[in-house]
């Protein structure tokens, strides 16, 4: 049987207070209080939708066979190359195997549940692996400053040990302009939010959720769960009333923890929802934008035995408060700061070099050498063993997924970074190999020798001059991830 095979979130460890974003506009706009209370995921300075998605990507083939994905879909309207298969660096990142199928899908905020319902409906005995991402700009002193959130969301499908079932597939395509943003453009515009509840959401989302019942043979107080991904206050509520569905069956749209994540939304409250949810019960999915997507599945007994993962709830735990409105700004490239001497030095990355290195620098893949059994990054003919210097001899080795220690640490304040101060160190690798690494989502006082760390797709650095963003991977503290080994509700 054809469903989903696993799921898989990925939520920014910073949480921008929405306090601290309304203090410092409610001099020009009271009303924004009513967006106050909570948190807004926030994108740490080198994070962006591809780096988000590689974490979710991870998060969901935990336990699972990459090389066997037949196709990677990505979903998101925040990708940085609008001329180049941003895909391409997720897959190369996951080290998924040459011969997959890749696909940006953009301009959309149904683009996951799009991907996923064409997805859930292949006939081919192919496996996909669709995932969602979205790092959103916005203007400052709007209600979406506040609503926003960046995060990102993955599901496995496929053949085999299913975790969830599909019931109903439906779409309805429909262009309605509630909000768009312009080729070029930074920032969204949006029209008036009584036009799109009751021209948008009250018209087309019930007549949607009918037609997936009745394709199901369900009825509306057999659904178990009800996710509904739009950003305003009380609307998965008012949905749940015109559709029939008890009020206590409306999942938590995370609106005051995370924030709206765009596309990849729809895709976050589903791994959060299967992250809870028993086997047997019935979920439905609803995804709106220039259209409404109804997904009804219902989970299996394979849902109990999933490899443990982080999923979303892993992530929601590690966050860290943020009440430094300016620091959003900088990260998010609205507010124009001083970076010094030390960061004017030219970014260009020859295209060649990075080409001819791809599996080492995006997919971290090494050495270990197949006489002495030496681990090395990066691989190279020559084994670093003094003691053996075998050449010919290395065999790929990755190093993602490998345990590893903080061998040594600095907390640099002269070096530029964009959050001071920048924190770099010796990392031994779990098996041999180490190397010398910057730390990210670390604060200073968190460092300590033998610190246990995981590896972490970040940005490396940006070329504003020519457009470019070069990415490798960077160490960050284990414990999120610690729920892989851990109960997996917890």
């Amino acid at each position: 049987m054809r469903g989903i095979l696993s799921f898989g979130a990925y939520i920014p460890r910073l949480r921008l207070q929405r306090e601290a974003i309304f203090r410092s506009h409610a001099w020009y706009d009271a009303s924004l209080s009513a967006h106050g209370r909570g948190e807004r995921a926030m994108c740490n300075y080198d994070e962006d939708a591809i780096t988000m998605a590689v974490e979710a990507a991870r998060d969901c083939l935990a336990g699972h066979d990459a090389p066997a994905v037949d196709d990677l879909l990505l979903a998101s309207t925040s990708l940085p190359y609008a001329s180049r298969l941003n895909a391409s660096i997720v897959a190369q990142a996951l080290n998924l195997p040459e011969g997959i199928g890749a696909l940006d899908i953009a301009s959309s905020q149904r683009g996951a549940t799009s991907a996923l319902i064409q997805a859930l409906r292949g006939g081919a005995a192919r496996s996909a692996l669709i995932v969602a991402s979205d790092h959103r700009k916005t203007k400052a002193a709007s209600a979406q400053e506040l609503l926003y959130g960046d995060a990102a969301g993955a599901m496995l499908v496929g053949e085999g040990e299913i975790v969830a079932e599909p019931l109903a597939l439906e779409s309805r395509t429909i262009d309605m302009a509630d909000h768009y943003r312009g080729a070029g453009a930074a920032t969204d515009t949006y029209w008036e939010e009584r036009w799109i509840r009751e021209e948008g959401h009250t018209a087309q989302i019930p007549q949607t959720i009918s037609a997936a019942l009745h394709q199901a043979g369900l009825e509306a107080a057999q659904i178990d769960t009800f996710c509904v991904a739009l950003p305003q206050k009380g609307a998965a509520q008012r949905i749940a009333k015109l559709a029939g569905i008890a009020p206590d069956r409306v999942h938590d749209t995370l609106a005051e923890t995370v924030g709206n994540a765009g596309a990849a939304h729809p895709l976050l409250m589903l791994a959060h929802a299967l992250h809870v949810s028993a086997p047997g019960q019935v979920l439905m999915l609803v995804a709106f934008g220039q259209g409404v997507d109804v997904l009804i599945l219902r989970t299996t007994p394979a849902l109990a035995a999933l490899p443990r993962r982080a999923g979303a709830q892993g992530w929601l735990a590690r966050g860290k408060a943020e009440d430094n409105y300016m620091k959003f700004l900088v990260f998010n490239d609205l507010l124009p700061l001083e970076r010094g001497m030390r960061a004017e030095n030219d970014k260009l990355t020859p295209l060649s070099v990075e080409y001819r290195n791809r599996k080492a620098v995006h997919g971290f893949i090494g050495g270990r050498c197949g006489h002495c059994g030496t681990a090395q990054w990066p691989r190279s003919d020559v084994c670093v063993n003094p003691g053996c210097g075998a050449t010919g001899t290395q065999e790929d080795l990755p190093f993602a997924d490998t345990p590893a220690r903080v061998m040594s640490y600095t907390a640099d304040r002269l070096a530029y970074t964009p959050s001071p101060p920048a924190c770099y160190g010796m990392v031994q690798f779990e098996g041999g190999g180490r190397l010398m690494m910057d730390f990210t989502d670390m604060d200073e006082d968190e460092l300590a020798v033998g610190l246990a760390l995981r590896m972490s797709f970040r940005i490396k650095a940006n070329d504003t001059a020519r457009g470019y963003t070069r990415y490798f991977w960077k160490a960050t503290v284990a414990d999120p991830l610690e729920n892989r080994h851990g109960n997996r509700n917890s």
